[in-house]
């Protein structure tokens, strides 16, 4: 019974609701479940076939911020993945005037921003470069900074947007 990839995520946030609405206006993701009090929200990403991929509980605006990484194990980030790099460039202009990007970097193998929500918990939004134009990246922990504009062009170049 192998496992053929990661189907959702569940996050503990200050409030659902407040989640949501980002999601929705920054991210375009809709909600499929929406308990009537805010108490958690299910929703789906624009183009999923996924039933929900990511949902969020409400625990209150007393709790903390998140140590995970500094002072606490945890989660890291969710990555979403958009198909060409001009919806990449297109998240990165809505993240932007959310003010919730925070930077972009070229891992070689995949191009990518990253952002936080409205809990100061990070996620990324990516693109994967085609797997046959991966070369020695797929075996190496690239960091780079991204270059959007001159990625997109040199893509171009090879037929992929």
């Amino acid at each position: 019974m192998p496992i053929t990839g990661m189907n959702h995520a569940v996050l503990y946030v200050r409030d659902a609701r407040l989640t949501q609405r980002f999601y929705e206006e920054v991210l375009g993701f809709s909600t499929i479940i929406d308990h009537p009090k805010g108490e958690y929200v299910f929703m789906r990403a624009p183009a999923s076939a996924n039933h929900h991929d990511i949902a969020f509980f409400s625990i209150g605006a007393q709790a903390g911020a998140s140590e995970a990484g500094r002072r606490t194990v945890g989660m890291y980030h969710i990555a979403w993945q958009v198909p060409t790099l001009a919806d990449l460039d297109e998240m990165r202009k809505r993240l932007e005037a959310a003010g919730a990007l925070k930077g972009a970097s070229d891992h070689g193998a995949n191009k990518s921003l990253y952002a936080h929500d409205p809990d100061g918990l990070e996620f990324e939004v990516m693109w994967l470069v085609p797997a046959e134009l991966w070369g020695a990246a797929e075996h190496e922990a690239i960091v780079k900074p991204l270059d959007l504009a001159g990625e997109r062009s040199h893509f171009a170049a090879v037929g992929l947007q």
